[in-house]
């Protein structure tokens, strides 16, 4: 886990991260004020607008759902529509499928992981998606995670924005080529995933005394993919550049909040991707590129709900409380 002793003690006259909440590129004198990075997200969010139509917000594919977990696809498509995405579609296995259309009517829910023709299923429905998150309650079945590699493969062929997170970075852990060089691919592991990850791209363990530079070389390992550290800060790296988010969460750590980040997440990839094709201005953006910036805005979402959840609810939060904030947290952070 990366601890604030221990980053401190890493960049400590290195000239390369602004604390505050956040870590940069380039030197002590250019980085970006907390400020200026609020406004780097706010550059990518789209406006709302008569004039738009459905869909043009994001429309978010979740991965995931299994018999024993179907909580955590609900988490992360009901997010990824709290954070303003049009629609979101759950692709589960059968099992799952009754449990999470009961959460919520405005998921799409389609039950075809665990089917004999369950690559072809999802794939027919790739061209009407912006971006996938895969993995949140995914499970370790051999032949649905198969399915989600040949789903990947897909989905890079389409040059879609992704996140991989939960039973998605096992996949990964397992077989990294799958996510190698990908750079529109975000993961977010927590310390454990990440010290697999490190041990099966890298050889050997993270240095706890250099947790940056773990970090970065996972990254450039991967071909400069970006990937979010989750732990007393989240730290986010593409290889080049490092930023972290330490606002204030809360104590508490219930279950499906990394659900919420990664479903948050799928929308401002999307976004964020939109921005830089279209030549967004904003100087921020074009130092970071669009998949640090969806990370940090995701994080700081995830860490403002979870400090609002918490000081209504005390030990007691759990993750609905905290999706329960996402309006305004998003209002206090980005509007």
């Amino acid at each position: 886990m990366f601890t604030l002793s221990g980053v401190l003690s890493y960049i400590s006259g290195r000239g390369r991260i602004l604390r505050s909440g956040y870590l940069g590129a380039h030197n002590m004198s250019s980085h970006p004020s907390p400020g200026e990075l609020a406004q780097m997200v706010k550059a990518v969010i789209p406006p709302l607008s008569y004039s738009r139509h459905k869909g043009q917000a994001g429309r978010v594919g979740v991965v995931g759902g299994c018999r024993e977990y179907t909580g955590a696809p609900y988490y992360a498509a009901i997010s990824s529509l709290r954070v303003g995405g049009d629609l979101a579609t759950v692709f589960c296995t059968q099992a799952a499928a009754t449990a999470i259309k009961s959460y919520n009517p405005e998921l799409i829910v389609l039950p075809c992981l665990d089917e004999g023709n369950a690559v072809s299923s999802v794939t027919a429905v790739l061209p009407r998606l912006h971006s996938l998150v895969i993995g949140p309650g995914l499970g370790r079945d051999a032949a649905v995670l198969t399915t989600t590699t040949r789903v990947i493969e897909a989905a890079k062929g389409r040059n879609m924005p992704m996140v991989i997170d939960a039973d998605g970075l096992f996949l990964v852990t397992d077989n990294p080529s799958v996510i190698n060089n990908y750079t529109k691919a975000i993961l977010t592991p927590n310390k454990v995933e990440f010290g697999r990850l490190y041990e099966k791209v890298c050889g050997g363990k993270p240095n706890p005394k250099n947790p940056v530079v773990s970090l970065k070389q996972l990254c450039q390992q991967l071909g400069n993919v970006t990937i979010v550290q989750k732990g007393e800060m989240d730290v986010i790296s593409d290889g080049k550049n490092v930023l972290v988010c330490d606002l204030e969460g809360s104590p508490r750590r219930c279950g499906g909040q990394g659900d919420l980040l990664a479903g948050s997440m799928g929308v401002f990839n999307y976004w964020a991707h939109q921005a830089v094709e279209a030549d967004n201005p904003n100087q921020s953006l074009k130092i970071y590129g669009p998949t640090i910036c969806a990370a940090y805005a995701a994080c700081a979402l995830t860490r403002q709900c979870n400090r609002l959840a918490f000081s209504q609810h005390g030990r007691s939060t759990i993750t609905t409380d905290m999706i329960g904030q996402i309006h305004t947290a998003f209002e206090a952070l980005f509007q």
